[in-house]
């Protein structure tokens, strides 16, 4: 891209999407470790990798990412399951969760010390659910129409797979809306939550951060709704053709991480 003023330089905090910005199933992007290597050498900046994928957990990314020879800490690594974890901590402290979501996201929500139960919920949540049956669809709903408060830990419609798409948590949360009635709270990107965890866990405020993916509605977004840039990488799902059609404008446009690495 042209770019005649660094859009960079006062950004202390990446905030980086992973699949179709980092890598691309199990392949990085060409450029990508390098931008990271030169963050990691500079003393005034620092990054940390954000999925709204929930069905995983940070140390699944840790392994992915190992493979393809960069070795990170669970701690670089932050998902919409970590986010809708630290609202529950929050808002509904003690209280009882239902949680459509997988076996691992699960299991981590429990080493938190957050109730799941299968009844009598106080709070229900949908996630990205690739172990989803009628049963739990069917539970969820009735615990919402009671008026039990339901939350979402993201709003993608589809997940991108190396075949093509599967479908995320938004859609299901649109089957369950649709027989309800009710909207979830959702969390994750582009949500005020997302940047308030962030915020919390690095102390960085977000006028120092910037978010960057291949999604403009949710990478770029969450960065230019709520005082932070938002940098998009035309590596993945994004074309200089959806910037234009866009209501949301990224801070700058690069070809990709790689690009964005001449500038630090």
């Amino acid at each position: 891209m042209h770019i005649n003023e660094n859009p960079l330089k006062d950004v202390k905090l990446f905030v980086l999407d992973m699949d179709g910005s980092v890598y691309l199933g199990d392949r990085p992007i060409e450029g990508a470790f390098d931008f990271i290597r030169r963050v990691e050498a500079d003393p005034l900046r620092d990054y940390i990798f954000f999925t709204n994928n929930a069905s995983r957990v940070p140390s699944v990314y840790v392994e992915k990412l190992g493979k393809m020879g960069l070795n990170v800490g669970e701690e670089k690594i932050v998902t919409a399951g970590d986010v809708t974890a630290h609202y529950l901590k929050e808002h509904y402290h003690g209280k009882r969760v239902y949680l459509n979501g997988t076996a691992l996201l699960k299991e981590n929500w429990k080493s938190r010390g957050i109730e799941l139960v299968e009844d009598d919920p106080d709070v229900a949540v949908q996630s990205f659910d690739t172990s989803l049956t009628y049963d739990k669809l069917d539970r969820i709903c009735r615990y919402v129409r009671k008026g039990v408060p339901f939350l979402a830990t993201h709003m993608d419609i589809n997940c991108p797979t190396e075949g093509g798409f599967m479908p995320d948590c938004g859609a299901m949360c649109a089957l369950i809306t649709s027989s309800t009635g009710v909207e979830p709270k959702y969390l994750g990107k582009p949500c005020r939550e997302t940047v308030d965890m962030l915020e919390a866990v690095t102390g960085i405020e977000a006028r120092d951060m910037a978010f960057v993916g291949d999604r403009i509605y949710t990478d770029v977004a969450t960065g230019v709704k709520h005082g932070a840039k938002g940098f998009l990488v035309l590596t993945g799902e994004s074309t200089m053709q959806t910037v234009e059609q866009s209501e949301v404008r990224p801070t700058a446009v690069f070809e990709s991480l790689g690009e964005m690495a001449e500038f630090l």
